[in-house]
This record gives structure tokens, C-alpha cells and sequence, in this order.
């Protein structure tokens, strides 16, 4: 079997990078193990999938916490109003909702990953849904990928293969070992927008609760590394949802660095007025035991947690409550604590931070500065974003200058 490019991984970046190669007139291999293509973004964003942020090239940059800088050039050529004109111009009609996520109309992801799937069907694309096995190269260039059914010969190849996260989606990190078989680096792979571990029993008493319109801090050996608000869950072995899974993004120093938690359950309310509220609530339920009269200001499964945090005998009458016990109470409302120890493992989180190493793969093209006709794209690199549709912007915008590389580089 011959192609003049083989793409290896069918997600987002895969086939955007085997659809924008097609269209300028290569003869294109995307090879896909699963029976679908896009199976992990046909799960994103709960399913809706967040295509990507509604945001100027400046602001996306400012969400990349890493080596940010590689991406520039890739953004600027196909940006966020890109990567909307994209879809849009192709009958995908998209929303902006808060945070500027922009999502199909439809919420539905299957119409994204059907989209683009049909796009490379009417390009040209052949797909082979079998998987890679390795990349052959000849004096530094590469001449074929060897495939589960049989080799193929190839020009070009681009590795697309995601990370180690959702590993049932088929992101096994096969593409991590490619590139160190071809001479390039990986840098350590960990995991990012990944739920949190934490030593407080607390954590499991209050299972399952998932307070709204919260303000959750991280800090990161005191310092202040995160501040956001919205919404979270406590679970068994510690906390997850939207804010911790942000909030995660910007722990990357685990076992060097000591992490912590604060939530501001009342983020409306200052101290001052806060206070003015718990002596309202009080004087309503003076004559309540204690533990009964946090009806109004917090959820049922984490009262019996602030009872025991104030350090107020649950059994006493809300009349006999003093101003010291009234201060503690105050300061879990808009302070409360929660350790972390840990990440959960790599397979839990959306996103692998780590990779492919960015200073051996050219930022212009997306090629490989060691072998001739190497190419990467996406979560196989050493890129990862904040949430908010940043990393499938990633996964465009590389995809999309690989395949516009390709032609350039490859085929004279």
C-alpha cells in the first residue's frame, strides 16, 4: 500500500491535519484503531463538546502555561475566529456561552466529529482502521509506517496519537514511543484538568455535593496560583468538577511543591455583611439547637462538617452562641479549607501535559527538526492548556499547519 502522507491517530487534531493536507491535493492515509473516528471528541465537554474558545490570539496565549511562545505562529495562522469561520462556513452552526466556550449549537459532539469525518471522506482521505506500529525511516527521513495490516509506504508521516488520558478512547502513548524510536525527546508525563486527591475525611462525609457559584482558591506553598468561581464536586477520595479540574492545570510542581484549597462558599457576601446575615439566620433560629439552623445558608451534606469544623457543640441553642464561635463559623464560609496530596491518575484526567519535546519540532511547520518528513499535531506534544476549549484550539491549530506544511516541505 502506498500514500504520499500516512496521518496516525483520527482525533481532532489527526483530522484536521489529514483533511487540510487532502485539500491541497496529497494523497492521504488517516489510520484510525477505532471503528470511529473522533471517539474522544465525541465525549468532550460532557458530551457537547467545547470547540474552542471565542477569544483574541493575546488572551488564548495568556491560558497556555507552558512554553507557550512554540504555539504563536500556529495560532495566529488558523486563531479562534479561525477555527468558528471553520465550522460555521461548513454548516456547523456554534454558540458562545460563558467564559466565551464556544459549542455547537446542536450541544452535541457526534455532529463535530460527523462533520469533520465527512469532510475527509469528500477530500479523499482514505482510512485504515488498524493501528500504527512503527515508523520506517532511510538516512533520516521517513519512508513508510508499518502498520497491523502490513507496511505502507509514505513521504510523510504525521503523528497525531493524543496522550495517555481516556485510555478506552484508544490514547495508549504509542505516539511517545515513535518519536523516542526516531531520536526525540518526551518530556515527563503527568497528568492536567484531572481530579484532586485529599487526605480530609471530610471529602467522603460530604460524597456526592456539589456546591454552585462557589470561588475556589489554590495555592501552591501559600502562594496564590488560582482564583475562579463556579462550581465543584466533593467526592470520595477528595474533589473534582469544573474549578478543581481548572484549578489543576496550574499544579505542575507535585512532589517538589505543597498544594491547598480554600473555598469562598459566600463569595457575594464580605465579611461584613456576611456577618450581618449569620446574626439574621441566628435571631430566626434562637432557639434552635446550633445544628439545625444552617438550613438557609448551606447545603445539607456539609452542615454536619461546618458543626464540627466551628467548634460549636452541635446540641447548643443559637442564643447561647458566642461572638468567638460566630467568627469561626464566618471564617469556614468564606475560607474553607481542603488539603490535596495528589493528582488522580493520568487515564482520569481530560487532558496529558508533557511530550514530545517543542524545541526539536519546528513551530512553523509542525516538523520534526530530526527526521525529513515527521510531522506532530495535538496532545502528543508538549502543550496543554487551561479549560475553556483552549486544548482543542491547540489540536486545530496544529493539525491545521501540519497539513499545510506538508505539501510545501515534502513535495516540491
Amino acid at each position: 500500500m502506498r500514500a504520499d502522507l500516512v496521518v496516525i491517530g483520527g482525533g481532532a487534531a489527526g483530522m484536521m491535519c489529514a483533511l487540510t493536507a487532502a485539500e491541497r491535493g496529497i494523497d492521504t492515509l488517516l489510520l484510525e484503531p477505532n471503528r470511529q473516528l473522533g471517539r474522544k471528541l465525541r465525549i468532550t465537554g460532557k458530551g457537547r463538546c467545547n470547540i474552542t474558545n471565542n477569544c483574541d490570539v493575546k488572551t488564548f496565549m495568556a491560558h497556555i502555561p507552558g512554553d507557550g511562545r512554540f504555539l504563536y505562529s500556529a495560532v495566529n495562522r488558523f486563531s479562534p475566529a479561525d477555527v468558528i469561520a471553520f465550522f460555521e462556513n461548513r454548516g456547523l452552526p456554534l454558540k458562545t456561552e460563558r467564559g466565551n466556550r464556544a459549542f455547537p449549537r446542536s450541544d452535541n459532539a457526534n455532529d463535530v466529529a460527523g462533520l469533520l469525518t465527512k469532510l475527509c471522506a469528500q477530500a479523499g482521505v482514505r482510512v485504515l482502521h488498524t493501528a500504527a506500529e512503527k515508523i520506517l525511516t532511510e538516512d533520516g527521513a521517513v519512508t513508510g509506517v508499518r502498520t497491523g495490516e502490513g507496511p505502507v509506504s509514505c513521504r510523510a508521516a504525521a503523528l497525531c496519537t493524543g496522550g495517555l488520558s481516556y485510555p478506552l478512547t484508544g490514547s495508549t502513548g504509542a505516539g511517545y514511543r515513535f518519536a523516542r524510536e526516531l531520536g526525540h525527546s518526551v518530556t515527563p508525563l503527568r497528568p492536567s484538568l484531572v481530579p484532586l486527591e485529599s487526605p480530609d475525611p471530610a471529602c467522603g462525609q460530604m460524597q456526592g455535593f456539589a456546591p454552585k457559584n462557589v470561588v475556589l482558591s489554590a495555592y501552591e506553598d501559600d502562594k496564590l496560583i488560582f482564583r475562579e468561581q463556579g462550581e465543584m464536586l466533593f467526592t470520595h477520595f477528595g474533589v473534582s468538577g469544573p474549578l478543581v479540574l481548572s484549578a489543576s492545570a496550574h499544579m505542575r510542581r507535585w512532589g517538589q511543591a505543597k498544594y491547598r484549597l480554600e473555598i469562598d462558599l459566600k463569595p457575594a457576601l464580605d465579611e461584613k455583611t456576611l456577618d450581618a446575615r449569620l446574626l439574621r439566620d441566628f435571631e430566626k433560629y434562637a432557639n434552635r439547637a446550633f445544628k439545625n439552623a444552617l438550613t438557609d445558608l448551606a447545603g445539607r451534606a456539609m452542615i454536619p462538617v461546618l458543626v464540627e469544623r466551628s467548634g460549636i457543640p452541635g446540641d447548643i441553642k443559637v442564643h447561647e452562641i458566642t461572638r468567638t464561635h460566630r467568627q469561626n463559623l464566618l471564617r469556614l464560609f468564606k475560607a474553607f479549607p481542603v488539603p490535596v496530596s495528589a493528582p488522580r491518575p493520568i487515564d482520569e484526567a481530560i487532558v496529558t501535559a508533557g511530550g514530545i519535546c517543542t524545541k526539536e519540532v519546528d513551530p512553523r511547520t509542525m516538523g520534526s527538526k530530526l527526521v525529513r518528513g515527521l510531522y506532530f499535531a495535538g496532545e502528543v506534544l508538549d502543550l496543554d492548556a487551561y479549560t475553556g476549549g483552549f486544548n482543542l484550539q491547540i489540536a486545530w491549530s496544529t493539525g491545521y499547519v501540519a497539513g499545510k506544511s506538508i505539501l510545501k516541505e515534502e513535495f516540491p
